[in-house]
């Protein structure tokens, strides 16, 4: 009895031994055909070369940061300037600007003052990037934009740029809430007037402030069109987490603009090494569903 629950017991074993191969040879095979399809889509043989020519183009040299973590350095640049900048069909100074807020809205300083220098290089005007600035002010407030501006005016004083620059404003005391108004509904169509009609009491307020500071204080603001300022918007309430809610609505205000759900990826992509992949995966989350609802009703 005892030989005979000892052979049993080797037989099972050996089967689970070769199992245990067979499962092993159809992961590694799994694994193989994975890194192939990325390595033919994504050009990863090149990540440095492509990464030292970005730098270039954005600063004139490769900058001597990190130099006490060297590795660091090389994981960082090679994955942001040989990879993120690579990825998608936005042009460089899109890319400045959606990163220029993004870093704004996470409050870095030292690489906000880098991507001002870099969008100056690459040909984006001060006006651009003052207004790419101004815009974040509804959604991180105030004071955090008024830290930013120091920053950039800093970086406008070592390149002799004089501020202030041309007046940028639509608008007049007399007009921004009409205007305001106007502009929100020309991106969210009857829901702007349904939000201030229905509001709830006590909340009246809100709806106001939303439609004369948000929407006329800043949206009708010269030098950024719209299309470029609903993609920044989307990439500062992406940035500053927890709002998938504004997420949504501001995907929708993308596409009723004009901007299509590739350019939404390719933004909330470039934002994302400041961001990191949690924010950036719940932000593609909300593309992905509020594309495929609209999708979905296109068919109907």
């Amino acid at each position: 009895m005892k030989r005979f629950l000892a052979l049993t017991m080797g037989v099972i074993m050996t089967m689970t031994g070769l199992g245990g191969l067979v499962y092993a040879n159809d992961t590694q095979t799994r694994i193989d055909g994975i890194v192939k399809k990325i390595e033919a889509d994504y050009d990863t043989d090149n990540r440095t070369e492509r990464s030292n020519e970005k730098l270039k183009e954005l600063y004139g040299e490769i900058p001597n940061e990190f130099e006490a973590d060297p590795e660091y350095k090389e994981i960082m640049e090679n994955f942001i300037y040989g990879e993120v900048y690579y990825q998608g069909e936005l042009d460089d100074k899109t890319r400045e600007l959606v990163t220029i807020v993004s870093l704004a809205t996470n409050q870095l300083e030292s690489e906000l003052e880098n991507h001002i220098n870099a969008a100056l290089n690459i040909g984006v005007t001060p006006e651009e990037i003052k207004e790419a600035v101004y815009q974040c002010t509804p959604y991180i407030g105030f004071g955090k934009t008024s830290e930013v501006l120091e920053v950039v005016n800093k970086v406008f004083k070592k390149k002799n740029i004089k501020t202030p620059l041309k007046e940028q404003g639509t608008i007049t005391e007399e007009n921004r809430i009409e205007e305001g108004i106007k502009q929100r509904a020309e991106i969210f169509g009857e829901s702007t007037y349904n939000n201030h009609e229905n509001a709830a009491e006590g909340q009246e307020h809100i709806q106001y402030y939303l439609s004369a500071m948000c929407f006329g204080d800043f949206y009708t603001r010269g030098t950024l069109d719209i299309k470029t300022r609903e993609i920044l918007t989307l990439c500062i309430i992406s940035s500053l987490g927890g709002c998938e809610s504004q997420v949504k609505s501001h995907v929708q205000a993308n596409l009723n603009v004009g901007n299509d759900k590739d350019t939404l990826i390719g933004a909330v992509t470039q934002c994302m090494p400041y961001n990191g992949f949690p924010r950036t995966l719940n932000a593609i989350s909300c593309i992905n569903e509020i594309t495929a609802q609209n999708e979905q009703n296109a068919e109907k």
